[in-house]
This record gives structure tokens, sequence and C-alpha cells, in this order.
């Protein structure tokens, strides 16, 4: 299994609404674009959360969350939330929420 299809089912139900939303295959998983910037996606079970790289230091105080660090380089203003830490749809739709705000907040490509 390359990504939770069901995470990312969830996910996709959480930006239905939203204008400019695409998918494209990165990471080895799934990833959400919002007006072509990665917004949020889905690597093995975890989801891959982009926000504010000023807001990072806090939102990793969070339970369940890890800097997203694939390569050996950590990338500022991205994080991996375990599954654990999306179970309840309230937790997923906050995490997804911040993502496209921030995502949102970038000038289109």
């Amino acid at each position: 299994m390359a990504f939770d299809d069901r995470l990312a089912e969830r996910v996709r139900r959480r930006l239905r609404k939203r204008e400019g939303v695409s998918e494209r295959k990165m990471f080895g998983g799934l990833a959400f674009l919002l007006n072509g910037h990665m917004c949020c996606g889905v690597h093995q079970r975890e989801l891959i959360v982009r926000l504010d790289p000023a807001m990072a230091d806090q939102a990793l105080v969070r339970p369940h969350t890890r800097v997203f660090d694939l390569s050996g380089r950590a990338l500022k203003g991205w994080l991996l939330v375990a599954s654990a830490g999306v179970k309840e749809d309230k937790d997923l739709a906050r995490w997804v929420r911040i993502a496209a705000d921030y995502a949102s907040s970038l000038p289109p490509k």
C-alpha cells in the first residue's frame, strides 16, 4: 500500500467545496494541491500538512505530529500527522483547514 485510500477519500471530502483543488501522486503518496500549491496529502497512513512555517513549532506540540522528513532534510512548515491524530473527523477537519487556509494565502501558480 503506497498510501491509505480511506484517508485520501476523507481528505477529498473535506476539500470538495474548495475551488482550485487538484491531486497529484508525490512523495510516494497522494498530494492535494490548491491553486497549484501543495496543501496536504497522504503518505502511507499519515496525513501530510503544509502550514505557515511560523506555526510549525506550535503545531508540533500537538499529539501524533512530527516533522515531515523523508530524505534526511526536514521541510519547514511541513509535518506528518499519524493516523491516530486524524482518527476523529473533527481532528482531520482541523488539519485540512489549516493546510487549505495556508495554501489559499499563497499567490496562484
